[in-house]
């Protein structure tokens, strides 16, 4: 769908407080041709007919009134336009964050922070110009200039045509030049977001760069990109500024037209005093709104880029909307084993698959432990069972449901995920922790605690749970974030486990807490576990071994090790490396 009509689509949604903001601005449009008709007559009476100043007190009387009325209905018409546009971008902050919600980890992973930043912060803020001057001005500058049409032609026929000839000049110099405005600042937003996406993973990975030495690298390309945003913004103003130019110039020469004719008519006393000074007075405003509807424009075109990229994120799709399966099948989410049936992925949507004819079964109340090469597809597998994607070919099942057919959220609610990297909201240890249960009581709370082996940790802090930990934990450890994420799974207590990678990049101490951890967290309960090392994995009822987006080999530990492939090299590579 066209662009301009999808935003008006959404003034549709709220078209009250702008027809207000409309009417209002007509309003104010008639209060101010009052305006030059009286302060005509006024001029007229005082320095032509010799009126006293009794006879014109009247005369300033409406002519005060109409300047407050004036002042009043523009005053309101911008407070009811300013109105509707707060709606639609409460509205479009509403639907980005549960698009982004609904596209879930795996597209908000793929996608840079800043560039999503900027599409929810500034992307809606930029279109604020657009709703508020641009929509409202598109209607006053056809209603205003017809007002004062259709009182100029009564007065003065040849002033009327005059207007009427020139009027559609700066409309049509406005689309000329627009078109190069719209491609220039779609070009500055993408600059933006693209700077801006650059510049949030150098400040969150600055420690990093500084620790290889890459830290000079990374400004060199930001002080590039910034160079390359600070040339398209000087294109726009390029363009603006043409633009005021030429519509400032027809409007000028419109004006100088009509001042020569009726200064040439005044003297040969073929017009009226009256009548010549009151066109005279409303030329400009004739064209004031026209020109004013091009510098609006201008100024909203920088919220029709960000348009483009809000619109192309809210028509990404998204994992289909369920119907909600029935409660007895929520709750004996422990008693139904997961069945992938010749299950496919391509994150390409071609060849080479990240997944490819996966056939295994997942039983209830059992330990799964999957294993095998780095980009062997295991993570494609565990965002497959999150339902953070949907098979390309294939089907999973829920006992006899297909996975699909089940409700994401309501699926979500019944599975804990433990992260190789958990995430951290800069906020207390305790809110953190009861994201995973809100409702969780203070016995659950510490119990969860206990159980995760952090309450020697939370005992050294002066504030206890309530320390705050910074953005992503930046005031923890790697090893406490970990055992913070498995306090989270005791809190949320559900059937479904699913650990990727929990000991990854622990020493052998906090390896052996975080395994004791594991044990009671995934007693009696449905337990998918990702790892490389073999302790992690030996004691699983089930393991599956995965190498180029196939499981190659499956069996328990013992089995495995009867036969060649990737698991015993591993183990034999684990038992020289312990042995060393």
């Amino acid at each position: 769908m066209n662009l301009d009509r999808r935003l008006l689509l959404l003034v549709k949604q709220y078209p009250l407080p702008f027809i207000a903001s409309v009417v209002l601005g007509t309003l104010g449009g008639i209060m101010l041709i009052g305006q030059a008709s009286l302060l005509s007559w006024i001029i007229d009476t005082i320095f032509l007919k010799n009126a006293g100043s009794q006879d014109i007190l009247k005369l300033l009387g409406f002519f005060t009134l109409f300047s407050v009325l004036r002042a009043a209905f523009n005053w309101a018409s911008e407070s009811e336009a300013n109105r509707g546009t707060l709606k639609i971008k409460q509205q479009l902050h509403d639907r980005l964050l549960e698009k982004i919600s609904a596209l879930g980890p795996h597209y908000t992973g793929s996608m840079q922070s800043g560039k999503l930043s900027v599409k929810i912060l500034k992307g809606v803020e930029s279109l604020d110009p657009y709703f508020s001057q641009y929509i409202p001005q598109l209607a006053l500058s056809f209603l205003l200039p017809l007002a004062i049409l259709i009182v100029v032609f009564p007065a003065d026929t040849l002033s009327g045509l005059i207007l009427l000839v020139t009027a559609p000049l700066i409309p049509l110099f406005m689309i000329l030049i627009g078109k190069a405005a719209k491609k220039v600042t779609a070009k500055q937003w993408k600059t933006l977001s693209r700077m801006s996406g650059n510049f949030l993973d150098a400040l969150q990975g600055l420690t990093t760069l500084k620790l290889f030495g890459k830290s000079r690298e990374r400004a060199q390309s930001i002080s590039e990109i910034s160079e390359a945003f600070r040339h398209t913004t000087m294109k726009v103003l390029k363009v603006a500024f043409l633009s005021s130019l030429t519509l400032e110039l027809v409007g000028t020469i419109g004006t100088a037209i009509i001042a020569v004719e009726i200064g040439l008519r005044l003297w040969a006393g073929d017009i009226a005093f009256q009548a010549a000074f009151f066109i005279l007075l409303l030329t400009p405003d004739f064209y004031l709104p026209l020109r004013q509807l091009g510098i609006k424009f201008h100024a909203g075109m920088e919220g029709a880029g960000a348009a483009d990229e809000i619109f192309n994120l809210l028509d990404k799709p998204e994992p289909g909307k369920q119907t909600d399966p029935a409660p007895s099948l929520v709750q004996r989410f422990s008693e139904k084993p997961i069945l992938f049936d010749n299950v496919g992925f391509s994150y390409t949507g071609s060849i080479p698959y990240a997944l490819k004819n996966i056939r295994c079964t997942i039983e209830p109340g059992c330990t799964t432990a999957i294993t095998g090469p780095s980009g062997a597809g295991k993570t494609t597998f565990i965002n497959m069972l999150l339902r953070f994607i949907e098979p390309q070919e294939g089907s999973i099942m829920f006992g006899n449901a297909n996975l699909q057919n089940i409700n994401r959220e309501l699926w979500l609610q019944g599975v804990s995920w433990v992260p190789q990297h958990p995430y951290l909201f800069n906020a207390t240890l305790r809110e953190n922790l009861l994201l995973a249960n809100r409702n969780a009581s203070e016995d659950e709370l510490m119990d969860a605690i206990e159980y995760s082996r952090l309450s020697p940790f939370i005992h050294s802090l002066p504030q206890g749970l309530d320390t705050p930990i910074g953005e992503q934990g930046a005031r923890i450890s790697g090893g406490e974030a970990q055992r913070l994420s498995l306090a989270r799974a005791f809190i949320k207590d559900s059937p479904v486990l699913v650990l990727d990678e929990p000991t990854s990049h622990t020493d052998p101490v906090l390896e052996k807490e975080l395994l004791d951890a594991m044990q009671r967290l995934i007693r009696g309960k449905t337990a998918v576990i990702v790892a490389h090392r073999l302790s992690t994995i030996k004691n699983a009822d089930h393991i599956l071994v995965f190498d180029k987006g196939r499981v190659v080999q499956s069996g328990t530990h013992l089995s495995l090790i009867e036969q060649k492939g990737f698991y015993r090299n591993a183990l034999r590579t684990y038992q020289e490396d312990t042995a060393g």
